[in-house]
């Protein structure tokens, strides 16, 4: 695995750190305290608040805090340490990719990379490591260990996460009917019938996660399975709607079985810049091929992501089966 950040904790070094996170609970503890007071290695963890649900990971970089949300609820917030000058952090939107619990360097002489969360193939993961309180990695996102541990714990294949310099808080969404265009309404009950019938993907590797990519700029649509491109089709927007970067996540079929529940962030890459938080007509303004769209209505599931972006999709924004789509 190259270029993955070679300044985390050895195997040894790793082992002290766990006693002493026992013996002295002001390193990489849980606290009660405001998002803005937290410490290196201090984190929150609340997962009673949102007890089953799609996950979300927010990282920002600016704030060097990673937020994580189940079913559009926040249930944690922790410190992190993000890509140093020079090997800054890539932002953008991302899939889990792969999950090691525990990983090692092939680069960097067998380091420990404990509760691994891969984001890209060429280097950059979720993972624990030393927090100093600045960025100090080689493009890694480095966690709290015990942080990462109870991460590790919620998210699979497929698992958004968002790297931004500014992001809006989830906003619940309700879209009347399936996604990219109108439906009979017939199929409609049939399919939302299915969804509800299907669960979360699991986080083993040979789980199927669904992502759809639209790009106002080239008017094109992709649909990926674990970050894999299967097809792409011709969109068409409503003529007073302009798309921005945003991310919306697939809850489930509402019940009064004619809508879908979607939560919906916005996000950018430039620090402190005010983000709006997405709207419902966003999705009800987009239009696709027939035959793209029976493609993603049989691979809808509760976790799925549509992705809206105004970039146009060029391949130095992808690596191989790695980002979905990367702004900077």
């Amino acid at each position: 695995m190259r270029n993955i950040d070679s300044s985390i904790l050895s195997r040894r070094a790793l082992v002290g750190a766990s006693l002493a996170f026992v013996a002295a609970p002001a390193i990489a503890q849980q606290v009660v305290k405001a998002i803005a007071d937290l410490k290196p290695d201090e984190f929150t963890w609340h997962p009673e608040r949102s007890p089953a649900g799609p996950v979300a990971i927010v990282v920002s970089i600016p704030d060097q805090r990673v937020h994580v949300y189940r079913n559009g609820i926040r249930i944690a917030v922790s410190t992190c340490s993000t890509g140093k000058p020079g090997h800054e952090t890539p932002t953008g939107v991302f899939t889990i990719l792969q999950k090691d619990k525990d990983h090692h360097s092939s680069t960097y002489n067998n380091a420990s990379m404990p509760n691994m969360n891969r984001l890209t193939w060429d280097g950059v993961a979720l993972h624990a490591g030393r927090l100093p309180g600045f960025p100090a990695s080689h493009g890694c996102v480095r966690l709290p260990l015990a942080f990462s541990e109870k991460l590790f714990g919620v998210t699979h294949v497929g698992t958004p996460v968002i790297i931004a310099g500014a992001f809006s808080d989830p906003v619940e969404i309700l879209h009347p009917g399936l996604v990219l265009g109108t439906t009979a309404e017939g199929r409609l009950e049939t399919e939302e019938a299915s969804l509800k019938s299907k669960a979360l993907p699991e986080w083993d590797p040979a789980a199927k996660s669904t992502s759809i990519i639209i790009s106002a700029a080239d008017q094109i649509a992709l649909l990926l399975e674990n970050g894999r491109q299967i097809a792409a089709g011709r969109i068409s927007l409503a003529p007073e709607r302009k798309l921005s970067e945003h991310v919306f996540v697939l809850v489930d079929a509402d019940d009064t079985g004619r809508s879908l529940k979607w939560h919906g962030v916005g996000y950018n890459d430039a620090n402190g810049q005010a983000v709006e938080p997405p709207e419902g007509s966003i999705l009800q303004s987009i239009k696709a091929e027939p035959d793209f769209r029976r493609l993603v209505h049989d691979r809808l599931h509760p976790g799925a992501l549509l992705i809206t972006t105004a970039l146009p999709l060029h391949p130095d924004q992808r690596t191989q089966g790695g980002f979905v789509i990367m702004t900077a």
